[in-house]
C-alpha cells in the first residue's frame, strides 16, 4: 500500500529570526537603521520578538543604570 503524506505546515521562524530580532531591537535602541534592512525585518521577524527582545533590553538597560548609580553612591 502506498501512504498518503499530508503537506507540511509552514514552519515557525527559527533561531535566525530570534537573532535578527535582537539584533533589530538594538539597532533601534540606538537610532541608526537602513530602510532596506526594515523592510526585510517586516517580512521575516515575528512582532511577538521584538516585543519580548525590547522588554529585555528595556528591562536590562534599567538595572545597568540602577546598578551603575549604586555603585557610583
Amino acid at each position: 500500500m502506498k501512504q498518503v503524506t499530508e503537506p507540511r505546515p509552514p514552519q515557525a521562524p527559527g533561531r535566525s529570526s530570534a537573532l535578527r530580532s535582537i539584533r533589530a531591537v538594538a539597532w533601534s535602541l540606538i537610532g541608526l537603521r537602513k530602510g532596506s534592512e526594515y523592510r526585510e525585518d517586516l517580512q521575516r521577524i515575528h512582532p511577538l520578538h521584538v516585543i519580548v527582545v525590547g522588554l529585555v533590553a528595556i528591562f536590562g538597560l534599567v538595572a545597568l543604570l540602577m546598578a551603575l548609580v549604586h555603585f557610583i553612591v
